[in-house]
């Protein structure tokens, strides 16, 4: 029998999660509200593109409903960078600044000059632990360079607690920044913290409820309605077919839990759970959680984005949301909600083709850092040696340091010659081009690509040259290895995210054009009464209140 009650519910009946019913009556909009909330709800859906959030909110019946359809809606939200991965997107969501100032420019950059043999750092770890290396590291947010909006309520009042929950290390060391009380994201154990924090009996309870539910199997998940149309195989080459799925999963198979709604729910129960045990939002100050779903990300890169696994996770994340707000109406608590993405996403190219877009392909093998500096070496005699290094067939190139200024010039001329030649790529900047342009400013919808790399740029971090492919072609080679679809583009798909902001009491609108995810903080913290030195962020403050009045007022 397929899983017909709520996810929460099974994980977390012990937390007095209720099961995901379809919310009441959202209040009646009444004037804006004249106090602070008490309580910052920020929910950064990982992968949840403006276009996924479009395709399915007619159907919408929940959570996600009473967002878009009740609160202050942004559709037209950007992570206006052109390095649309999920820590920089993280990064910017409660920082208000861009990746050139949160100095989180990807997931993975390279440092050549580290004295460890691995020279990738992960942008969630401390490379100077001893024996560590970009895959098995120590958590830590110690690359993030500007504080969160927890850090500065905390500044501000001492006595703020600040939380943070997620699917991934990244997201929740990014939203909750470096003063957090608490930190806690998901792996195959349970939630974990950084090295050396005790497990309080809240988490360890919960972790007790995940194990007992990953030990059992799961036969997966009805289909909705909306899905029907979705379900036909898609094959991606190897014998692997994607698009038909139901989240079924054996005993165990954390792979399977984690790519599918049950994460969601799990994270989602465990911040209601963390609510009610640390009284949030119950105090003389404001409080802050930020919570980060990260199944979607997983199903659309396990996936892709169109298919019914896709259609099945934003139905439960809707039902899950619902769940969630309903709790806290109950509590009494006054809150306001942010949700957003940490970035977009595009579909495979396999099923782009079989819907009306012939032109979709994966990237070419010779666009890896590796085939990169096999070729450049041999044009340039420099053959047998690692000239080129990076993270993939796109994004930050860096050529090794070992090269003299006059070989260094040889590959930078060759890598050049080679990659403008190549029919997929768009553009290559140098570092030099892109230090030299101004920060952006202006609608983001509205930037050149060499704008979009320069948000995105860190003159410590980034690499020698920035390589862009055009729109539609896929950055993975072979999909039969792992992932099938992915994000990381200057296009819109991957840079256009929702913007939702709801609290009682506030009245509908909607504002179809542009805004940045780093204007987040200022709105947020001119609700609370919070100052924000202009010259320290990016973002500017968006006026919620509909017709007259300003709740930017004091901020600006």
């Amino acid at each position: 029998m397929m899983l017909r009650k709520a996810t929460a519910a099974l994980l977390l009946a012990s937390c007095a999660l209720p099961a995901a019913a379809q919310p009441g009556p959202a209040p009646a909009p009444q004037s804006a509200p004249a106090t602070p909330p008490r309580l910052i709800v920020a929910i950064s859906v990982d992968q949840f593109s403006g276009d996924l959030f479009s395709e399915y909110r007619p159907y919408y019946e929940g959570g996600l409903k009473r967002l878009a359809a009740d609160g202050v809606s942004f559709p037209r939200g950007y992570q206006s960078h052109a390095a649309t991965e999920t820590c920089p997107g993280h990064s910017t969501i409660l920082t208000g600044s861009r990746p050139s100032r949160t100095g989180i420019i990807a997931n993975t950059w390279f440092d050549l000059k580290t004295g460890r043999q691995d020279k990738a750092v992960y942008c969630a770890e401390d490379e100077t632990q001893p024996g560590t290396n970009s895959g098995d590291y120590v958590a830590s947010p110690v690359h993030l360079r500007v504080p969160t909006l927890g850090g500065r309520m905390k500044a501000a009042h001492p006595a703020t607690r600040v939380v943070s929950v997620a699917g991934k290390d990244r997201a929740a060391i990014m939203m909750g920044g470096p003063t957090a009380d608490q930190v806690w994201w998901l792996t195959s154990k349970g939630y974990v913290s950084y090295k050396g924090v005790a497990v309080p009996p809240l988490i360890a309870k919960v972790n007790d409820v995940f194990a007992q539910r990953l030990a059992q199997p799961s036969a997966g998940f009805d289909l909705p309605p909306q899905c029907a149309a979705k379900d036909f195989p898609v094959a991606v080459g190897g014998g692997k077919t994607v698009g038909t799925g139901r989240f079924a999963r054996e005993a165990g198979d954390y792979k399977v839990f984690r790519a599918s709604p049950e994460q969601d729910a799990l994270t989602l129960a465990l911040a209601a759970a963390v609510i009610d045990d640390m009284a949030l939002g119950r105090q003389a100050q404001t409080d802050i959680i930020s919570i980060g779903l990260s199944a979607t990300d997983y199903v659309g890169h396990t996936y892709g984005t169109e298919g019914t696994e896709s259609c099945i996770q934003v139905e439960r994340l809707d039902r899950e949301l619902g769940a969630f707000f309903d709790k806290l109406d109950k509590s009494g608590i006054d809150y306001v909600v942010v949700l957003t993405a940490d970035h977009g996403g595009h579909d495979l190219p396999e099923r782009h083709r079989q819907n009306a877009m012939p032109m979709e392909s994966r990237v070419d093998e010779a666009l890896t850092p590796k085939a990169l500096s096999a070729a450049v070496g041999a044009k340039t005699g420099l053959s047998g040696r690692k000239l080129i290094w990076g993270d993939g067939p796109m994004g930050d190139l860096y050529f090794d340091l070992s090269l003299t200024p006059k070989q260094r010039a040889a590959v930078e001329a060759e890598t050049l010659k080679i990659l403008r030649a190549h029919p997929q790529v768009e553009t290559v900047f140098t570092k030099a081009q892109i230090a030299a342009t101004p920060s952006p400013s202006g609608p983001p919808e509205s930037w050149s690509l060499l704008q979009m790399a320069r948000a995105s740029f860190d003159a410590e971090r980034s690499g020698d040259l920035l390589l862009l492919l055009k729109p539609r072609i896929t950055p993975i080679v072979d999909p039969t290895k792992g992932y099938v679809a992915t994000h990381g583009s200057p296009w819109d798909t991957d840079r256009r995210v929702p913007i939702l902001f709801w609290r009682k009491g506030l009245r509908h609108f909607e504002q179809p054009l542009g805004v940045e995810t780093a204007d987040i903080l200022p709105t947020l913290a001119a609700l609370i009464g919070l100052p924000v030195p202009k010259g320290e962020i990016d973002g500017r403050c968006l006026d919620l209140i509909a017709g007259e009045g300003d709740s930017c007022a004091g901020a600006r």
